[in-house]
């Protein structure tokens, strides 16, 4: 499974519509989805779903998951069951078949929709390693009896993986997917790790970074580790939303940062972002009617190879 830093040959958007859970706020997240398509579209193209029928716009985790391999690259077509049934997402599974039949996608279709993943759930280096967390691979009515063995022998053979990191601490309030690696922990070239920095008031993400002082490369060093802040909290209502930096997309040139209207931390954000990507332009982007949704802006992107 490639990097999400290595070249791409487009992006996929799945676009809200009236009969999605925007509904209430529809004209709002127009405006933030067509200013992502500006920003993509500017560097590759962008492949925007919007006659497919859908249930909702999450394409990081209804979109193929692409690797390579020596003969080309397979589009593997994961089932996405709304984060453990938690929503309906029957229309969302049928849009990757559409895409492929459709000649909208290149590659060879590989149907892997007896298992639940998410792309939002794991992170590759490229180099063989894939992150992921075990609050949500184990989460209850994904992938059930299986256990975790069987679990990471299907993501190395699915995936082309070497090994598997399980990172057992993380979690933000308010999430919906039980603890996607996309929120908490991002991989980045030179064996860096951007990741969401913890207090006392987040003791499980203070655990996380422990976890992460503790790791080596599969040859062995350290990491080279460079925290985020987080957000200062954000509420609908009563309701804490999920907002965090590390939800950025890589793409051909860029990075596209989610921002919160918090210009302090945005900034501070957007820097150490650069450190991790200092040949990359640094875009934020206003996703604070994104996290309405409890996602943001990476979840609601999906590359290809």
């Amino acid at each position: 499974m490639p990097a999400e830093w290595e070249p791409q040959s487009m992006v996929q958007l799945t676009w809200p519509h009236k009969d999605t859970d925007w509904a209430p706020i529809l004209s709002e997240i127009t405006a933030v989805y067509e200013e992502m398509a500006r920003e993509i579209s500017k560097r590759e193209p962008l492949l925007i779903v919007d006659s497919i029928a859908h249930n909702d716009t999450w394409a990081r985790d209804h979109g193929f998951i692409t690797v390579e391999e020596d003969s080309g690259l397979f589009l593997l077509d994961f089932c996405f069951n709304g984060w453990g049934e938690k929503f309906e997402a029957t229309l969302d599974n049928q849009i990757n078949r559409h895409l492929y039949e459709q000649g909208l996608v290149k590659g060879t279709y590989e149907d892997h929709l007896d298992f639940v993943l998410e792309g939002g759930s794991i992170e590759s280096d490229g180099k063989g390693t894939i992150f992921t967390t075990s609050c949500c691979l184990l989460a209850p009515h994904r992938n059930q009896p299986l256990s975790q063995q069987e679990i990471e022998d299907k993501l190395k053979a699915y995936l082309g993986a070497k090994r598997i990191v399980w990172l057992n601490h993380g979690s933000l309030i308010g999430d919906d997917t039980d603890g996607h690696i996309d929120t908490l922990v991002r991989i980045c070239p030179n064996d860096t790790l951007l990741y969401i920095g913890g207090d006392e008031q987040h003791p499980d993400l203070v655990e996380m970074e422990k976890e992460l002082q503790a790791l080596r490369t599969l040859d062995g060093r350290p990491y080279r580790l460079l925290k985020l802040p987080l957000p200062r909290s954000i509420y609908d209502g009563d309701n804490r939303l999920p907002a965090t930096y590390a939800n950025y997309l890589v793409i051909n040139g860029a990075v596209l940062v989610p921002t919160y209207a918090q210009p302090d931390l945005d900034a501070e954000a957007m820097r150490i972002i650069g450190e991790a990507f200092p040949d990359r332009e640094i875009v934020g982007i206003d996703c604070r009617a994104v996290i309405k949704q409890h996602g943001s802006l990476h979840c609601c992107t999906m590359q290809y190879y």
